[in-house]
């Protein structure tokens, strides 16, 4: 079901110490990205005035279909209306580039 849609920004990130902090495969919620199995997205976008709050299930399906990806990271807030796909090869993460996409929201943590 669908809740909400919105249009945004879409990049890609890697576990790397330059595209995050000095503890790469840690996301703002703790959950490991590199040993995990989530599809994981860095989110900086607003819900009723309230940034997305972490656990949010997204979807986007122009890409992906009904892939879920869970917002368990955030992007520096100088990045609004954005959202930042985890990838787990820098090469990925680059070759995905930059995209204006639709997202769904399919469940509001």
């Amino acid at each position: 079901r669908i809740l909400k849609t919105y249009f945004v920004r879409a990049t890609a990130y890697s576990s790397t110490p330059d595209q995050t902090d000095d503890t790469p495969c840690l996301t703002a919620t703790g959950y490991d990205v590199c040993g995990g199995t989530k599809n994981v997205i860095a989110a900086n976008f607003y819900i009723n005035g309230y940034r997305v709050p972490f656990g949010t299930l997204i979807r986007i399906p122009e890409i992906y279909g009904e892939k879920i990806f869970v917002v368990e990271d955030r992007m520096n807030a100088r990045y609004t209306n954005n959202i930042d796909i985890w990838f787990p090869e820098r090469s990925l993460a680059r070759e995905f580039g930059a995209k204006s996409v639709t997202i769904e929201i399919v469940e509001e943590s």
